[in-house]
């Protein structure tokens, strides 16, 4: 029993009168005017249900008073842009109307219906009840009393949830917005992999550089060595910090300028930062790093950058050979190392894996792994 009243004392239930019953007073209204022709506020939902901004306010209607507990309905809140939304707009309208005028008539005559046979209980004779005249009071018809109430229970829930499914069938996205919405969600994700990636390549090569550094000054014991590590372990810190607050902008901002990123204009920084950490960087740049397009600037920082880091955290400082030339519309990177015991095997890391998605994105190739007695990261980013 109390599982069948349950929905009588849900919020839900009674907005969804509320929703019903909102558009049967434009009836009311008409029907004062002309009550010979209740059809004409019908025939007058037609052109209504065209108008393509009356969908979004039809679908936030329907989200806020039919459905107010689901986080993500499937509702559509967009302006209708194609005839078969508008189509279905108006379909929409008609039904909600015809079913707005059965919740009336079912809260106003049902009530009545029980008031009615309430007096015939009494004595009363009831012959103005269109319903059900009573020229024959008697006590009986007190046991059927509760009937018409039970009745309205079961008409508020139960129109209440037609008009539900009607909502979502007829305000449900379209095939169109369903596709616009998947290419939203996968703008999203690809937005979370690249700050994944941002993260990883900045604040794990800021880690590995201060480990580093700090490992080799508690092992030398040496004063003036010391001073110079803190000193870059400080200047890695700081630039880890800049980058950290430009990659924490995406979250902050729709829209960034991927000019706010660093590029290999300012590959100085990291050379020097693996050179201060023990590592023997012999760099070479060929061509007008100046020159390079944005996209594949900014993605060869990063993969320098990691391709770096391998080295400090796999291999220690070793002999390492950049080379960074603009040839033609390539853009070719290369890192090679001697290639020790603590050097990666092909595939393994996201690190390795983020250089490659990297390159791949941009169009062009990534090779990583031990080549000659050396472990090699090339890359080649087409920059057309």
């Amino acid at each position: 029993m109390v599982r069948l009243l349950r929905p009588l004392v849900r919020g839900t239930t009674y907005t969804r009168l509320l929703h019903l019953l909102v558009p049967v007073l434009v009836l009311s209204v008409w029907m004062f005017i002309d009550p010979s022709r209740p059809w004409v506020p019908a025939l007058l939902l037609i052109p209504a249900g065209l108008i393509p901004a009356v969908r979004r306010g039809e679908g936030l209607q329907a989200r806020f008073m039919l459905i107010p507990d689901e986080p993500e309905p499937e509702i559509s809140t967009l302006r209708a842009t194609a005839w078969g939304d508008r189509l279905r707009t108006v379909v929409w309208l008609e039904a909600r109307l015809a079913i707005g005028t059965a919740a009336v008539f079912a809260t106003v005559w049902l009530p009545v219906l029980t008031v009615d046979l309430v007096r015939a209980a009494l004595g009363h004779s009831v012959d103005d009840n269109p319903l059900l005249p009573i020229d024959d009071p008697h006590w009986a018809y007190a046991l059927l009393a509760p009937l018409p109430l039970l009745c309205l229970g079961v008409a508020v829930v139960g129109l209440g949830e037609l008009i539900t499914r009607v909502a979502r069938r007829l305000l449900g996205p379209s095939p169109g917005e369903r596709v616009a919405a998947l290419e939203e969600r996968t703008e999203q994700l690809l937005e979370r992999t690249r700050i994944a990636r941002e993260l990883h390549d900045s604040i794990g090569h800021a880690l590995t550089v201060a480990v580093v550094q700090a490992g080799a000054a508690r092992a030398t014991g040496d004063p003036v060595f010391t001073d110079r590590a803190l000193a870059a372990i400080e200047e890695t810190g700081r630039t880890a910090l800049e980058d950290l607050e430009r990659v924490l902008g995406v979250l902050r901002a729709s829209e960034r300028p991927g000019s706010s990123r660093p590029t290999l204009v300012d590959a100085d920084r990291l050379l020097e930062s693996a050179r201060s950490s023990g590592a023997k960087v012999d760099a070479e740049v060929t061509g007008p790093l100046d020159t390079v397009p944005g996209p594949a600037s900014r993605e060869g920082y990063r993969i320098l950058q990691e391709a770096l880091t391998n080295v400090l955290r796999h291999a220690g400082d070793v002999p390492v050979r950049v080379r960074i030339g603009v040839v033609g519309d390539t853009l070719d990177l290369e890192v090679r190392n001697p290639l020790t015991d603590g050097t990666p095997g092909p595939g393994r890391g996201s690190g390795l894996r983020g250089i490659r998605e990297r390159a791949a994105l941009l169009g062009g190739r990534a090779h990583t792994g031990p080549d000659a007695g050396e472990w090699q990261v090339r890359v080649e980013l087409p920059l057309r």
